[in-house]
């Protein structure tokens, strides 16, 4: 079983954007931090004003082009089991096996209904989305590869099994924060830490690069680059000494 956060620890997290809570997890992570945890390809947010979304991957596979799906009648319904019986908050990330190809979309203003009410606050998902204003009056965010306008033969073909969004390979259950910059997956064993080393990262820019850059203005480049050299270091001593190792982009 996975350990899951608090909801307020949630909560805080959905307060900074996806690359804060990145900066936050590569001072802790011990994984490689240029691969395997956040999309390689390229996201569109088709709800950017909803700000950060967060939660627990609810995973599922489609194929809109194939009618034989449709075949197995109670899928949709032994699906939407499987969704309410995982704790939310819930992010669905559909794996479209259509992909390049757009034929249809798994999500609409009836589907993106039934999982909001079963807990879902949206999802990612590397084919399209459709009834995007009515999707936006749910509240159920969408991160998506484009837009279509029908829905083929979109029903559940398999759930509950690790599958590959944008380039990311996404387990059931792992935690997610999305926004319009894209997604991170976050490791097990990065979690309890994560909120503490997004505070103190954010913080430190703040108070170091940030300042450098704003404290600027009426200097002369003689003086703002040693300022820039200096608050650098700064930062770079403050996350060295606060996480016990070097870490941080500057």
């Amino acid at each position: 079983m996975r350990t899951r956060l608090p909801q307020s620890t949630l909560t805080e997290l959905k307060r900074w954007n996806t690359p804060a809570v990145y900066n936050g997890w590569e001072a802790i992570t011990r994984h490689d931090r240029t691969r395997g945890w956040f999309n390689r390809e390229e996201t569109r947010d088709f709800m950017p004003e909803a700000g950060p979304m967060v939660g627990y991957a609810v995973t599922v596979v489609c194929e809109p082009s194939n009618p034989q799906h449709q075949q197995v009648s109670d899928a949709p319904s032994r699906y939407l089991k499987y969704v309410a019986s995982i704790p939310g908050p819930k992010i669905v990330v559909v794996q479209d096996l259509d992909k390049p190809e757009v034929v249809g979309s798994f999500w609409g203003e009836v589907n993106a209904g039934f999982h909001a009410a079963l807990g879902c606050v949206g999802t990612v998902t590397d084919g399209a989305v459709r009834d995007i204003d009515e999707m936006r009056a749910i509240g159920f965010k969408a991160i998506a590869r484009r837009s279509c306008v029908g829905h083929a033969y979109s029903t559940p073909v398999r759930w509950g099994d690790p599958v590959e969004v944008f380039g990311c390979s996404v387990q059931p259950g792992a935690l997610i924060h999305a926004d319009k910059h894209g997604f991170l997956v976050v490791p097990q064993e990065d979690q309890e830490q994560l909120l503490q080393a997004t505070r103190f990262m954010d913080g430190n820019e703040c108070r170091t690069v940030i300042a450098a850059a704003q404290n600027s203005p009426g200097k002369t480049v003689d003086e703002i680059l040693p300022d820039i050299q200096a608050a650098a270091e700064q930062f770079r001593s403050a996350a060295a000494a606060y996480f016990s190792k070097p870490t941080g982009e500057w």
